[in-house]
């Protein structure tokens, strides 16, 4: 009897270990909210101007920290997208760090509640990364807390930053080659595609990440960048999340917890 239960609890464990390494980086609660918030925006903008969902929300997870990253917090660039000369940048700030937290700290409220020795203040050089909070507020020291506070306004900025990497970087008369190329590379698969899917598969996906980055003159020149990318993608199962969203028709609810 005492060996079956012995048994009966090392067979429950390895479940429940096997069960969490299954779910991978959908584990973690804010790697949830933060494609809860977006998934379904990025393979709108994706399927409308016929790029890769998963691979998109693959690169905005690192760019961003799933969201966490102060200039995302502020700007909704999630994307870590660089400003066109008409566009607005974030200023130069002055922002403390937390000790407590590790990390850096914007909101007046949050900031309020830490004890000075907490707080080691800085002078963040500019982002030169587009600010996309709407007039008065983008490009200026004023109101960094607005989409923190504000949900419409957060989905509006982050849904623009989306648009801008659709509609301003991977296209064909772009100044980048590895644009053009990545472009080129889609447009090529799309051709060819007698499933009208080509671009919910890993394949693609993969891809169209590797022609992106990890080369000089590019969306991130690090070799490691591009396998940092398909590593969100594949742990958090992106292309399965945008096949059964799209596809599927399930909700992201039901998608994320198939």
């Amino acid at each position: 009897m005492k060996n079956i239960i012995i048994t009966t609890i090392i067979l429950t464990c390895f479940g429940v270990t096997a069960q969490a390494q299954n779910k991978g980086f959908r584990k973690y609660a804010h790697v949830k909210q933060f494609y809860k918030e977006i998934s379904v925006d990025a393979i709108e903008v994706a399927k409308k101007h016929k790029l890769p969902a998963a691979a998109i929300l693959a690169i905005a997870g690192l760019e961003s920290g799933y969201g966490s990253g102060y200039v995302a917090q502020i700007t909704g660039n999630i994307l870590s997208l660089g400003a066109f000369k008409s566009d607005a940048e974030l200023p130069a700030l002055y922002l403390p760090y937390s000790k407590s937290l590790k990390k850096i700290l914007f909101d007046p409220k949050e900031i309020a509640k830490h004890n000075a020795t907490d707080l080691s203040y800085k002078k963040r050089a500019k982002s030169y990364k587009r600010d996309y909070r709407p007039a008065p507020y983008a490009g200026t020291h004023n109101n960094l807390e607005l989409l923190k506070y504000n949900p419409k306004l957060r989905r509006e900025a982050r849904y623009a930053c989306l648009n801008d990497f659709a509609t301003r970087w991977i296209v064909k008369d772009s100044n980048i080659k590895a644009f053009r190329d990545a472009r080129e590379y889609l447009d090529t698969l799309i051709k060819n595609d007698t499933t009208n899917n080509i671009l919910y598969s890993m394949s693609a996906n993969k891809g169209f990440i590797e022609r992106i980055g990890g080369i000089p003159h590019s969306f991130n020149y690090r070799e490691t960048w591009p396998k940092k990318v398909e590593l969100i993608m594949n742990k958090t199962r992106l292309v399965e999340l945008v096949n059964d969203i799209e596809n599927k028709h399930m909700s992201f609810k039901e998608a994320w917890e198939h």
